[in-house]
């Protein structure tokens, strides 16, 4: 969140980002927005009985403010379909592999036991499947012979921190285009870093 906060206003986008909503109230991400001005919301799963409860507040909190797009970021709560129905086109995340591999949990502990060379990050479109949708950018990194969990998930977590911002840069601009359900950037600029 913080990557994308800082490169919109340093890079100028013709954007701005609106809000940063938390399911965890002591989450960093609501400190560095309130520091910058940005409204802030907690929207705690804890306090709804069950996930469609949930959906609805979220969808409350993010609809006061009239996004054109949301970007997930260190969101780790499964979305239910009707939420993402509602956003369907404009809902993104970022995860730590090279989808469609590893889609959900324990991805570098996953790659590692794999016996993967390169690990990596994507960023996507959010479907109703967990970690699916259209692949929007990817970023790969080299897992090293001396790498463990924490060592290849900092080195990924770098490249998430270059390749969000990049696609919510291309999507606030226009640059991407739909083809057949594949995502292609409208320039024809890498989609792979």
């Amino acid at each position: 969140m913080q990557a994308i906060v800082d490169a919109c206003a340093r890079q100028a986008w013709p954007a701005e980002v609106v809000a940063v909503i938390s399911h965890r109230p002591q989450a960093r991400g609501l400190a560095h927005a309130q520091e910058r001005g940005i409204a802030t919301a907690v929207v705690d799963h804890r306090a709804f009985a069950e996930r469609a409860a949930f959906d609805a507040g979220l969808a409350e909190a993010i609809d006061a403010h009239a996004p054109d797009v949301v970007a997930l970021a260190g969101f780790m709560r499964v979305l239910g379909p009707a939420f993402v129905q509602r956003y369907a086109g404009r809902l993104l995340n970022v995860h730590p592999s090279l989808l469609p591999a590893f889609a959900g949990l324990h991805t570098h502990r996953r790659a590692l036991a794999a016996g993967c060379k390169v690990a990596g990050a994507t960023v996507h479109f959010v479907d109703d499947t967990v970690d699916g949708g259209a692949i929007v950018l990817q970023a790969a990194v080299p897992v090293l012979a001396s790498d463990d969990e924490a060592t290849l998930a900092e080195r990924v977590l770098a490249r998430e921190h270059v390749i969000y911002p990049l696609a919510l840069r291309w999507f606030v601009e226009g640059g991407l285009r739909w083809e057949q359900g594949v995502v292609r950037q409208a320039q024809g600029l890498p989609q792979l870093l």
